[in-house]
């Protein structure tokens, strides 16, 4: 057997016949459709969103540079900076940020109105501190990224840049407004999920029987952690309260369910992994067919879950130190408690982040066997398109 190289110089892959592309087609066909009706339905005005009031009437945001810092000020001014303009103004910072600002430092500042503090006493500034600028050093570092993605993975990367910035804008222009007008959570994480894996996988790894698989498996990952998640938040009681923004999603969006966020946020925390398990497994199930074309299904499964074996213990604590890692703060006022372990882990915010980890770390496990056994059974004897070149030997024609 041989394969027909690439223009990269590597073996393209085995191109599947017809009969498993129609199968693959019929298997997908309804999942397509039903996300599209779902996004039609369950769409809502972008426009149609309360806004959040973060200044007072007539203030405005400017950015300053930092020319002193008075950390022992008993005034309201504890920083001197200047202005784009070259203005010199007087700045109030609150104590527990002073610390960590220095000289040179670039920093947003509200600017009063000067009624705001007509009744305040003489000398209060009308200069606020907000935070620090963060713009610049955050593009830096997008931009190296992007070069580096594009550099090594080439087209391939550009395609997972785009599709990145195609899916941030699924998720503003249909996810949010649905959720602050009330739709039905579960409903908008799976449609949202699903519509991002479709345009994500075929964007980035093309069009093939392989990347199909990856998405009935995908799919099925999708709505058994949906599923899952929808138990675990009802029989856990987490009602999304414990945020310190939930009282202002609550008075800004009143027909939104904050329970139901949290649910269509652990639904959507696991796709990265998820779609990196489904397409590993549907790539070595391919591959191995490839490499074996007389080989059962049986051993085909079980040379991939090998695979897949390694795939589940690398992933289960991926995700439990990527949880761990975003929410260190919750955990380092975890182990200062003194309440019992089982106890704290039980209350308000610390559960969600338990149970997040519990779902998301379940639906990928189960996600591997049911892609593997997905390809096994689709990826059979006889399913690669085939051929005898002159020489007589058996020829495996690249994906078109």
């Amino acid at each position: 057997m041989s394969h027909h190289a690439g223009p990269d110089g590597h073996h393209a892959p085995a191109r599947a016949d017809r009969r498993t592309r129609l199968l693959l087609t019929a298997l997908l066909a309804p999942v397509l459709l039903a996300t599209v009706v779902g996004a039609v339905m369950l769409r809502a005005p972008a426009g149609d969103r309360p806004t959040l009031q973060t200044m007072a009437p007539g203030s405005s945001v400017q950015e300053v540079t930092v020319t002193a810092v008075d950390r022992q000020a008993t005034a309201l001014a504890q920083l001197d900076a200047r202005t784009a303009q070259g203005e010199d103004v007087e700045v109030h910072a609150p104590p527990e940020y002073l610390p960590e600002i220095d000289v040179g430092d670039r920093v947003r500042v509200i600017v009063l109105p000067t009624d705001a503090v007509a009744g305040a006493p003489a000398g209060t500034p009308t200069h606020v501190f907000v935070d620090f600028v963060r713009g610049p050093p955050m593009l830096l570092l997008a931009g190296v990224m992007a070069v580096l993605v594009v550099a090594v993975a080439r087209l391939r990367g550009a395609a997972a840049l785009l599709g990145l910035g195609l899916s941030l804008a699924g998720l503003a222009s249909f996810t949010l407004p649905a959720l602050l007008a009330g739709r039905p959570a579960a409903a908008v994480a799976v449609v949202s999920a699903v519509g991002i894996m479709v345009v994500v996988l075929y964007l980035v790894h093309g069009f093939s029987a392989r990347t199909s698989t990856a998405l009935v498996g995908t799919v099925v990952g999708i709505l058994l952690t949906a599923g899952l998640g929808a138990w675990a938040t009802g029989a856990t009681h987490l009602t999304g309260l414990g945020g310190e923004s939930s009282l202002d999603l609550l008075q800004l969006a009143p027909d939104l369910s904050l329970s139901g966020v949290l649910l269509c946020g652990l639904v959507l925390a696991g796709l990265g992994v998820l779609n990196d398990v489904t397409i590993t497994q549907a790539s070595a199930v391919w591959e191995l067919r490839a490499s074996s074309p007389t080989a059962s299904r049986r051993e085909v499964f079980a040379r991939a879950m090998r695979i897949g074996r390694d795939h589940i213990a690398s992933t289960v604590y991926t995700v439990a130190f990527a949880y761990v890692g975003a929410a260190l703060p919750l955990v380092l006022l975890v182990a200062m408690s003194d309440r019992a372990v089982l106890d704290v882990l039980g209350a308000g915010e610390v559960a969600e982040e338990v149970v997040r980890t519990l779902v998301g770390s379940i639906g990928l496990v189960l996600a591997i066997p049911v892609t593997t056994a997905l390809g096994a059974l689709l990826a059979g004897p006889g399913s690669l398109a085939s051929g005898v070149d002159e020489g007589g030997a058996v020829r495996v024609p690249v994906a078109g």
